[in-house]
């Protein structure tokens, strides 16, 4: 059915590069001139839309369709909120998590001049030595500061760094691939998916392979707040998001497996292509669970409610503790691409 075989280390190594490079929702145009390094590295024709946002198109033997395949490289992060009296920046959140998943992360301050500099999120009262409700005290935005690691003491010291109000944060991602091919690092929300595309397309150059119909790779930067897609190419009659796949109570997905929506937040996904999925990777043994998610929303569902007259799916690798600390394994990512490879062929 599907010769295309995408390379696992080519994927593992990009992965490993996304994931170092940081990019919170409105601060991607790092990430996306490695993604316009890439695409040239492929000869893969890259442009951009006026948000940022990455279309990579590759052409298929059938030009009668149109197919997008997209997947977002912008993550969580933060901005500052405000220079404190003590010399800490209080924070505003960029995309949806909760405070204590990122409290006592080490995260880098990126001013608009271009200067980097370090620093540690904390609650405003982080030590249990100190302060008597350290344990019980609630993490909320309110709450939490940056501990800059200059020479500060005051607002005057901070804003002699150049650090302002509105300045990006981003997470450090930490990313490690352990001996047995657990991939755990921030942001496998969706950097994972990205590797799984770029599988695809480097497997199509390597083996002279070509898609049935002409593909649009659309790689958004805007996904974390809500509107990656909501416009996107003219002529696309398919989209299909591949986003991270969730685990927990009443999932049945694993961190090897290849998630399957039925559907989310924004509602069912489209009848007939999520049941090709689902009969393609019973066909090519795949492993993947066909689960539901509340509290979940899509590219594919910015894309449907910004009026794109498409059919829409949503797939993508098993990722556990979503929005905080989080682990896929190696064959969740090798199996996405091998999964969009076989959709595409037929």
């Amino acid at each position: 059915m599907n010769s295309i075989q995408p390379n696992e280390d080519y994927m593992l190594n990009l992965l490993k590069e996304l994931l170092d490079t940081p990019s919170p929702s409105g601060f991607t145009r790092h990430i996306m001139s490695l993604i316009q390094r890439e695409a040239d590295a492929l000869g893969i024709p890259c442009s951009f839309n006026e948000k940022g946002g990455a279309i990579l198109t590759l052409a298929g033997k059938d030009a009668s369709r149109r197919i997008a395949l997209s997947a977002h490289v912008d993550t969580l992060g933060a901005m500052v909120r405000a220079i404190r009296p003590n010399g800490t920046l209080a924070l505003t959140s960029v995309g949806g998590f909760m405070m204590n998943a990122i409290e006592n992360e080490y995260c880098q301050i990126h001013t608009r001049s271009g200067k980097v500099y370090t620093g540690t999120i904390l609650s405003i009262h982080p030590s249990v030595h100190v302060y008597s409700d350290a344990r019980d005290f609630k993490r909320e935005e309110k709450n939490m500061e940056v501990r800059i690691d200059e020479l500060v003491e005051n607002k005057d010291d901070v804003l002699k760094l150049g650090i302002s109000v509105g300045d990006f944060i981003s997470f450090d991602a930490r990313p490690v691939i352990t001996p047995s091919g657990y991939i755990k690092s921030r942001h496998l929300d969706d950097k994972a998916s990205v590797a799984a595309l770029f599988g695809v397309l480097e497997a199509s150059r390597r083996e002279g392979w070509a898609p049935k119909h002409d593909l649009v790779f659309l790689i958004s930067n805007y996904e974390e707040v809500g509107h990656g897609t909501a416009w996107i190419p003219e002529g696309i009659h398919e989209m299909i998001a591949v986003d991270m796949g969730a685990l927990g109570d009443d999932l049945s997905c694993k961190e090897t497996e290849v998630s399957i929506c039925a559907k989310d937040s924004s509602g069912p996904y489209d009848y007939e292509m999520t049941s090709r999925l689902i009969e393609l990777a019973k066909h090519l043994d795949i492993p993947h669970a066909v689960d539901i998610y509340p509290y979940y929303g899509s590219d594919a569902s910015a894309a449907l409610r910004g009026g794109n007259n498409i059919r829409a799916a949503l797939i993508g690798p098993g990722v556990h503790a979503s929005h905080a600390m989080e682990r896929t394994h190696k064959q969740a990512v090798l199996n996405t691409a091998r999964l969009l490879a076989a959709y595409v062929a037929d």
